[in-house]
């Protein structure tokens, strides 16, 4: 079967800085090929590509996730009826999204001790994090409305949505019209495994090329108020860095995000135009992000020195393994980058030559000359054209029916 998977792959070098901190506030670690390198998680780089998003997706083509979507769902219910109080509004959101999703929405324990000591009153909230279109929440407030006929009758919308067809309704709205982050990322309904959405995407931890000790910077902070004779620190601290020459890898499934976005749209509706736009941002997103752990602390805005994008048709490929064996410094220049390069370029054609991996459309973007050997991995192009090429080979993988 023919398939349309998308792989990204990204050397990125970043100075002193603590992207992605563990419980002890130290940047994350990982051991690979035997000796210690820097990592980046796979889920603070998929945050950051969904808030990426913010800046290249109409906000009607994204979700919200948060463990307060009742009081998301009350503020359209009042938008709708303004009449309706504040604290009843929670009542029905909560009731409309206990019946959509199956899940407990509550006030969590300790705000209900504020609110017997007359604390402002709060909006009840689920136990996890859920995860819902802003289309489905608009369909979810309408259908509040017409269950309560736009009063603040909470017993009736419980009458209503007791009825078994309503019920389904609910069911529905949460089940189809994904958003773009969902269709991405998937969605887990720990109440409801059938609202599950699997994911289109995969993104790999991101580790160094090299191996890297974390180091601690130790510094004071002096008191503007201190006098000539208040010699100390009005504070002290350290915090902990490292540096690293990064390859970050993820694998976008086509089929699977096409299926995904196409879940509940009208006959008349494909879902290609909204794969197409998917998919270019998320590979921009991808790309250009940043996670921004201690980004205050350290300003640590560095961009790809090289991406490779492959569009492949039976399987995603990582090309990690050609750093299992840890780059060495230049020994005349020092940074790892031109030797990533070169090590990626000896590695992938003999991968691809080994395996007869085809793929139907490649692209490379690089910076500078220490990564001039990748150029002949694939089309150069610039960033906005590289995104654009890849949109337009998906487009039409699609229309021809490869997808």
């Amino acid at each position: 079967m023919t398939r349309t998977i998308l792989d990204i792959h990204v050397l990125q070098t970043v100075p002193p800085s603590n992207l992605n901190r563990d419980d002890t506030g130290q940047p994350k670690t990982a051991t690979y090929g035997g000796v210690r390198r820097a990592r980046v998680s796979s889920q603070a780089w998929k945050r950051a590509t969904r808030r990426a998003f913010d800046e290249l997706l109409d906000p009607s083509d994204l979700g919200v996730r948060s463990k307060k979507l009742a009081d998301e769902l009350a503020d359209r219910i009042t938008a709708a009826h303004p009449s309706i109080e504040r604290t009843a509004a929670w009542g029905i959101a909560a009731e409309t999204l206990q019946t959509a999703t199956g899940s407990k929405i509550e006030v969590p324990r300790r705000k209900k001790k504020d609110a017997e000591d007359e604390a402002p009153e709060t909006a009840p909230e689920s136990s996890y994090l859920m995860f819902l279109s802003r289309r489905q929440l608009d369909g979810l407030a309408a259908l509040a409305v017409e269950g309560t006929k736009g009063t603040d009758d909470l017993n009736a919308l419980k009458a209503f949505l007791k009825a078994k067809e309503n019920k389904a309704r609910a069911r529905a709205l949460v089940d189809t019209r994904h958003s773009v982050d969902i269709a991405l990322f998937g969605r887990m309904v720990a109440d409801a495994t059938d609202l599950n959405v699997e994911a289109s995407t995969q993104v790999a931890h991101a580790l160094s090329v090299h191996a890297v000790d974390n180091e601690s910077d130790y510094y004071t902070a002096v008191d503007d108020k201190n006098t000539e004779a208040e010699k100390g620190a009005g504070m002290i601290g350290t915090v902990e860095f490292n540096s690293a020459t990064l390859y970050r890898y993820a694998a976008l499934d086509v089929d699977r995000l096409r299926d995904n976005l196409g879940v509940g749209l009208r006959d008349d509706e494909s879902p290609d135009e909204p794969t197409r736009r998917a998919v270019e941002a998320f590979v921009e997103g991808f790309i250009a992000s940043l996670p921004t752990g201690k980004i205050n602390t350290f300003g640590n805005h560095t961009l790809p020195d090289a991406v490779i994008v492959k569009l492949r048709t039976k399987r995603p490929v990582s090309y990690v393994a050609a750093f299992e064996k840890p780059v060495a410094k230049h020994r005349e220049e020092g940074g790892f980058l031109r030797a990533s390069c070169e090590r990626l370029a000896a590695y992938v054609p003999h991968l691809e030559e080994q395996y007869g991996l085809a793929d139907a459309g490649s692209w490379v973007l690089r910076i500078g000359s220490d990564t001039a050997a990748l150029a002949g991995l694939g089309t150069e192009m610039n960033s906005k054209d590289l995104i654009e090429a890849v949109g337009a080979a998906v487009t039409e993988r699609l229309s021809s029916g490869a997808a």
